[in-house]
């Protein structure tokens, strides 16, 4: 009887790669490659879909081989799924003892609850095989009869990633999936010891991935039915290839040539964005990086976001933990990427930039959450837009710089009025800047089904939009924005089907009161368009409202 394998993901969330559904990462794919390589049929389940249903492991004890894939190691909150804590590892490797269990994936570098606690690094997670490194390289390894510890390389790793490539069909998002691509892994600033929370200097100097191999991979997506990419596992999208140094100078005629690429590669793609970018680099050569921007641009779809670690605004927290830009140069990022990006597509920007915070860094005081705030302050006073700004604690692993140098605990004051000010005094106005009230946001997913349900389009960082009436789970719809919260949107399905719209979604429709609402409700169906302007007094610009009745 033929060996069969299952790959049970708990998902990773790192600082250049994520896989927290609707993402799959890099390593479950080039994990079922191995496995599909030695021609061990692979099944795929998240450990949501083993938690709603315990009874999944019960088939899983009769397989041979059980991948388990996990860690956070810059943790987040998230609509899509529930990382894996590593108790509920503990638990699957107790329960599974019929099969030959690996664990892999940055669980192994330590694991922690949230952030502003120390990470854990743990020995025993009662599984029968550590994939250390590379997981899919470890795991070959073990199959040929060596110690499971490996390296990466993308020359033995990327025909594993074609191969495990049809994986993705199994995910529980599929058809809307986000698959997270990778084109280097290291950090460029490792030389120097890289940023001192950082986890990604762990992975030595940068690797980068050549574009064959990268486009293969897109391709053989693209052919399991992927429409949806993300460019983002690499610490900087900039610096592909660039060469050596702390801040390689870009390349923008090679990246030119790699989202072309990835564009022919996958002819029906409907969404290509990238993530990091570093803003040390964009600072410190401006007319490269703002070149090699515009050739994202080119050749992305809109909405799309360039993640900024600025971290702090304070002087002296940035020089303690060799961070890798000053708020001055990081203002010039912003600048830069406005200038390159902020174009609107589909009523939408092209490209802005998002920004990261952490709390919690060595040398911080009380003075660290001012400057922060008046940085952000700048940045409204200027014209430039920001798509979301991002506030965590720190999680220190074992090995890195911020393990044993930190200010931890934060002090929980000052973080939380900062965040709060944040939330109300930039973020609110920012978000009515960048989807102004009757933006269209198209191909809506929806997530949440309930009198409010909830869904995002698909790509980095999209907003969180909630629908004020009952949408089926998976339904894919366009949105007119209505009104903004803190981190979300109102908005309704557009369309605005006035003679169907449930009775609590018509008060929202802008300008209509609850007289209008009466009349709406009298008068309906309307026939024409003047006859709802003349019940209502309201005028909206063409197609905003149809008259269809089922």
């Amino acid at each position: 009887m033929s060996a069969k394998a299952w790959i049970i993901d708990g998902y990773v969330d790192e600082p250049a790669c994520l896989g927290v559904p609707p993402y799959i990462s890099p390593y479950i794919r080039t994990v079922a490659g191995v496995f599909l390589d030695k021609e061990i049929p692979v099944t795929y389940h998240t450990i949501d879909e083993i938690k709603k249903n315990p009874g999944l492991l019960i088939e899983a004890g009769t397989v041979d081989y059980i991948v388990i894939i996990a860690g956070m190691t810059v943790p987040g909150k998230y609509l899509g799924g529930t990382p894996a804590t590593w108790q509920e590892i503990e638990q699957l490797g107790s329960a599974l003892n019929g099969p030959h269990t690996f664990l892999g994936g940055p669980v192994l570098f330590g694991a922690g609850k949230s952030g502003g606690k120390t990470a854990v690094k743990k020995e025993n997670f009662h599984v029968d095989t550590h994939l250390i490194g590379s997981p899919a390289g470890a795991l070959s390894r073990w199959f040929s009869g060596n110690t499971p510890s490996a390296t990466f390389d993308y020359h033995i790793e990327d025909p594993w990633s074609v191969k495990g490539a049809s994986i993705i069909t199994q995910h529980p998002c599929y058809p809307h999936v986000m698959c997270e691509i990778e084109t280097a892994r290291g950090c460029s600033r490792e030389v120097t010891g890289g940023c001192a929370f950082c986890t990604e200097p762990f992975y030595g100097k940068p690797q980068y991935r050549e574009q064959k191999g990268i486009v293969a991979e897109v391709a053989a997506l693209s052919s399991s039915g992927a429409i949806h990419f993300r460019i983002g596992r690499q610490p900087d999208i900039l610096a592909w290839q660039a060469g050596s140094g702390e801040f390689p100078k870009p390349k923008p005629d090679l990246i030119e040539k790699l989202f072309s690429a990835i564009r022919i590669a996958a002819p029906s793609l409907k969404t290509l964005h990238i993530d990091n970018v570093n803003p040390g680099t964009i600072a410190r050569h401006q007319e490269l990086a703002y070149e090699g921007l515009l050739a994202i641009v080119r050749h992305h779809t809109p909405g799309d976001v360039a993640a900024f670690g600025l971290e702090t605004a304070d002087p002296a927290v940035i020089e303690a933990n060799n961070l890798k830009a000053t708020p001055d140069m990081v203002f010039e990022a912003i600048r830069i990427v406005n200038e390159a990006g902020n174009i609107r597509n589909d009523g939408i920007p092209e490209l802005l930039p998002g920004l990261n915070f952490i709390a919690g860094l060595a040398g911080e005081t009380s003075r660290t959450y001012e400057l922060n705030r008046e940085f952000l302050e700048k940045i409204l006073q200027s014209e430039y837009l920001i798509r979301r700004v991002n506030i965590r604690q720190l999680m220190p692993f074992e090995g890195t710089k911020a393990f044993s140098l930190n200010e931890l605990p934060v002090n929980e004051k000052s973080f939380h009025t900062f965040k709060e000010w944040t939330r109300k005094q930039f973020d609110l106005p920012m978000l009515r800047k960048v989807f102004p009230e009757q933006t269209i946001l198209k191909s809506v997913v929806i997530e949440e089904e309930g009198e409010i349900s909830f869904g995002r389009q698909m790509g980095s960082y999209p907003i969180l939009v909630g629908i004020p009436m009952s949408i089926p789970k998976g339904s894919v719809i366009d949105t007119v924005v209505i009104s903004h919260g803190m981190r979300s949107l109102t908005a309704l399905p557009y369309p605005v089907l006035i003679n169907t719209l449930p009775h609590k979604a018509l008060k929202w429709i802008p300008g209509l009161s609850k007289k209008g609402i009466v009349k709406i409700l009298a008068n309906r169906p309307f026939q024409t368009i003047p006859a709802f302007e003349k019940a209502t007094g309201l005028t909206f610009p063409p197609g905003f409202i149809d008259l269809t009745v089922p």
